[in-house]
């Protein structure tokens, strides 16, 4: 089976869910004892570590609030539009594009679903302790996995929200935190995924047994993404190792037709090193079970509303016809690319009214996300279609090594073939092209190789360019100016008001 880390809802209640939205802190424990019973065998910690990986899957529905990881950054860069009905429809989505999200109105579900993935990473941490005759390599296998996968749900929460309480064991009493400045979370997201890498116990590249689990590639290319958005020099030289590790294990390679990366077929290749799991075969995701194993809702969100044919167009091409109109691609997007570049079709779904008609909805520009947009013959399941595409989110691939490694170079951490790992990435898009090694031609390349990932946002901060690149556009739907207040986005008022008068009161992002 091509998707084996598929996880099921059942096994996580068995590691006990953390409560949603105004409590994200709290714990809900039944009785220590039967938790002390239970959690003592290696089964018993497997289904443990399986419910830690449950949360990933949880990030695109997010209680109701629909909050796709990659295209909660992006809406708030340069590249696609909010879409939708109107403002009004996912208001807080047009709130975060336009840098005014108020606590009344925005983003919570990304912060609970990964506090709840650190919880249950905790939880898996003490379960080890717990579990008699249990052997070394397990141990550290599973310690090395709740590791950096705890410190890949704080990377979230440290981006959106920067000032958070951070703990690596739960919480007691009334089940509250310090807040953590936001500096002081990377510090200790950082050194414990540096303790975590110091194991080497994952393999820098699963078997296709248990594709879906964290290992050390996946481990490096998250200590690169972390060092490099908090601009550590310290740590730079670290991060161009550890992406030389990886070019240098022969594990990984660039798929020869870009194209191919984001097709069925394309899910755990050559050049994937992390993915999030999606299985529409015998998915169970249904809208009276939003959080059952399953497909993904992210395709039914892009793709465009009342979908038909108006010609002859082959049944795989055809696109699923309820989808909800959101992220159309801006037009400028589209433009951005020479007419050779492999990647401008890859990217861009252009409809074609001579053979196509949908129900264009706000800000419809005709164009939408090629990469996850959903298509018919990738619907069949048992549970709710809209729920259930079968599209793998990609998280890290080998080109973004390829291109951290070239920009760690460029910016002094060490030695290396920059210039090469520049233009193999840029060379696969354009028939073997070449560009001069410089920071702004690498800024372009992954400007263009990563439209819809997830990355573009956080590398406009990260490179001081947000001031100047997210500007009121000439349509008059940003018509704010993206600033270093806004880094950080505010927390529910919901949330505020529920540590109010404890001892660690959670105080408010200057927003």
């Amino acid at each position: 089976m091509k998707k084996h880390i598929t996880i099921l809802a059942a096994v996580a209640a068995l590691a006990f869910a953390s409560s949603c939205t105004s409590k994200f802190l709290t714990v809900d424990n039944t009785g220590a004892m039967q938790l002390e019973e239970y959690f003592t065998t290696e089964k018993h910690l497997s289904e443990a570590l399986v419910a830690a990986y449950d949360p990933l899957q949880w990030f695109d529905w997010c209680a109701d609030q629909y909050n796709p990881l990659n295209m909660m950054s992006d809406i708030m860069a340069d590249q696609i539009w909010v879409g939708g009905q109107d403002k009004t429809d996912n208001a807080y989505w047009h709130l975060m594009m336009n840098y005014e999200a108020v606590p009344t109105n925005c983003m919570s579900g990304i912060l609970s679903d990964a506090f709840s993935g650190v919880k249950r990473c905790n939880d898996v941490i003490a379960y080890i302790k717990w579990t008699p005759d249990l052997p070394d390599a397990v141990a550290k296998s599973t310690e090395a996995q709740a590791r950096v996968l705890r410190d890949y749900y704080y990377c979230i929460l440290w981006k959106f929200w920067g000032n958070i309480p951070y703990y690596e064991e739960n919480l007691t009493g009334d089940f509250t935190s310090p807040q953590k400045k936001a500096d002081e979370v990377y510090d200790g997201m950082i050194t414990d995924l540096e303790g975590a890498i110091d194991m080497k116990v994952l393999p820098m590249k699963w078997d296709a047994a248990n594709y879906g689990r964290v290992s050390q590639a996946m481990a490096y290319m998250l200590y690169a993404e972390a060092v490099l958005y908090q601009n550590d020099e310290s740590r730079f030289g670290k991060a161009l190792d550890y992406m030389k590790e990886i070019i240098g294990s022969g594990e990984y390679d660039l798929m020869p037709n870009y194209g191919d990366i984001f097709k069925e077929t394309g899910e755990w290749g050559v050049e994937s090193i992390f993915e999030i799991n999606f299985r529409n075969v015998s998915g169970e995701r249904s809208w009276g079970w939003v959080r059952g194993a399953g497909g993904t809702v992210l395709p039914t969100l892009i793709t465009p509303q009342s979908w038909k044919s108006k010609g002859s167009i082959a049944q795989a091409d055809l696109l699923w016809n309820d989808g909800w109109g959101f992220c159309p691609v801006r037009q400028e997007t589209y433009d951005m690319f020479d007419a050779a570049d492999a990647r401008r079709a890859a990217t861009c779904y252009v409809t074609d009214p001579t053979r196509e008609e949908y129900t264009p909805r706000y800000q419809d520009t005709g164009i939408f996300q090629q990469k996850y947009i959903g298509y018919m013959d990738n619907v069949g399941t048992q549970g709710d279609v809209n729920l259930n595409f079968n599209n793998n989110l990609r998280i890290y691939r080998y080109s973004e090594t390829l291109l951290n490694a070239a920009e760690l170079v460029v910016r002094g951490a060490g030695s290396g073939d920059a210039a090469q790992w520049l233009n193999d990435v840029h060379g696969r898009a354009l028939g073997g092209a070449t560009v001069s090694l410089s920071l702004e031609n690498i800024k372009e390349e992954r400007k263009l190789e990563f439209v819809g990932e997830g990355k573009r946002y956080w590398d406009l901060i990260r490179w001081g360019d947000a001031p100047t690149v997210l500007v009121p556009d000439t349509y008059g739907y940003r018509t704010n100016t993206w600033s270093a207040s806004k880094k950080y986005l505010p927390f529910p008022q919901g949330l505020i008001d529920s540590t109010a008068g404890k001892a660690n009161e959670l105080t408010q992002n200057n927003y």
